[in-house]
Parts: C-alpha cells; structure tokens; sequence
C-alpha cells in the first residue's frame, strides 16, 4: 500500500486522540510520542525510566503538545493484574484509548540457539511478545469505548521470516505477526483496528547492538519513518486492519 509512504498527515491529524506508547523513553518510541504529540495527540508515556519519560514530558511541553501523561512500568515483572490497575487509572483519568504503539523490545544476546542463555530466551520472549498480549487484553475494553481505535504492534524483516542466530527476537516477532493476524481477526467487526509495522534499518541504540561494525551514517533518523506511524495511528487509516507494513518503501534486513 503506497498511501502509507506517500501519506501527508495534517497537523492536527489526532487532535482529541488518546495514544499510549511503549518504550517511550528512547529511539523510535520517543520520537513516536512526540511527533504524535505535536499532531494534537494526548500521549501516555510508558516506559521503565522516569528521568527519560520526565525529558520527553517536558519536551512534549515545550513543543506545544498536549499535556502527557506519564506511567513508570517494567514490562519484565508486570504480571497481569499491573496491566488491569493501568487501564483502569487511564481509564479514569482519560475516559477512552484511541492508539496502542506497542514499540518497546529487548534484542537478548545474538547466536546459535543451541549456546543461548534459557534465561534470557524467556525474558526477550516475554518482554516481545507476552507483555504485549496482556498489554492488549487489558486495554482492548478501554479502546472499545473509542469510536475509531488503532492498535499497531513493532515487526522486523527477521519475524517474517526466520534468521539464522536471531534467537529469540526472531521468534518472538514471529510472534508479534501471529499476534497481529488473530486479533484483527478477532475484533475485525468492531471499531478496533490492528496492525504490524516493521521499521527496517534506523538509527537506533538496538541496531547498533545488532550491528557493531555498522557505518550508521547511513541510515535513517527515527523521525523519517513517522508518515506510517501517523497513518496508523489516525483516523485516515480507518478500515485498514490485519496487514504487515514496512515503515520505510525498502528495508534492509533488520
């Protein structure tokens, strides 16, 4: 689908939008929140840093986006009743949810399965995959109460399809596209709309774990992919449920 390359978003495109997003505090996730914001969007800044959720608060601020909101949560040890008490308190403080950015991930440590640490496998796993199924099970009741919901769920080129010594990450955005498919099929006749995107190469702290010896020079800032988040994310994109999009028209393996 071109549209979501070629899109040009209004500037008050989610004016009265309420978004959460995860991962919030750095890379792509804060950059996210932010140009949300600055389209008129009240964002929900989750992330397990304060000091970096509390930067981007005041540079949503300064830039004269609506007033965030900030929720502290560790997607590692939240078990499902910490998902529950946050829809909830959103629930009473903003009445509905409108986006769910599920960006935040752990890349774990890349190599052969058969020398992969177990702890760690469960770990990237659950942060992936697991904590965004509960993140979305608590809050789909909440988006209901919207009239026009989009959730957007983070792929990458090695969860289409599987790469040698991607361990875990691989598996679990093998999972993150499961997940995709059945809930949009799932809540394909109601308001709630559901999709994957996949960010390709950025210049970002993961890839640079990823890829060590990598000249970044050339690859994109954050910024320059936020035409398809914004398009998810607002109401032009209002039908659109169940796809797999890249973020940028070609993407290196990521």
């Amino acid at each position: 689908m071109e549209r979501i390359h070629d899109y040009e978003p209004a500037p008050a495109l989610l004016q009265g939008r309420v978004i959460l997003v995860t991962g919030a505090g750095r890379g792509i996730g804060r950059t996210a929140a932010l140009t949300f914001a600055t389209h008129g969007a009240t964002t929900v800044l989750l992330g397990r840093k304060v000091p970096a959720l509390e930067s981007l608060y005041d540079d949503i601020l300064a830039a004269g986006g609506p007033q965030p909101a900030i929720y502290p949560l560790d997607l590692l040890g939240a078990n499902p009743s910490d998902y529950a008490d946050m829809a909830g308190r959103l629930g009473g403080a903003l009445g509905h949810l409108d986006g769910l950015l599920l960006n935040a991930g752990q890349l774990g440590t890349l190599g052969p399965l058969e020398h992969s640490d177990p702890e760690e496998f469960v770990r990237v796993l659950h942060v992936n995959l697991t904590a965004n199924y509960l993140l979305c099970r608590a809050c789909l009741p909440l988006m209901r109460q919207s009239a026009d919901a989009s959730i957007v769920l983070i792929s990458s080129d090695v969860g289409r399809k599987g790469a040698a010594y991607w361990g875990a990450y691989s598996i679990s955005k093998h999972g993150i596209e499961g997940l995709t498919q059945v809930l949009a099929g799932e809540l394909e006749q109601t308001q709630v709309r559901v999709n994957a995107l996949n960010p390709g190469a950025v210049r970002t702290a993961m890839r640079a774990n990823a890829y060590p010896a990598e000249d970044r020079r050339g690859l994109p800032e954050p910024q320059a992919l936020m035409v398809p988040y914004l398009y998810l994310l607002g109401p032009d994109s209002k039908g659109v449920t169940g796809n797999s999009f890249d973020a940028q028209p070609q993407t290196p393996k990521s």
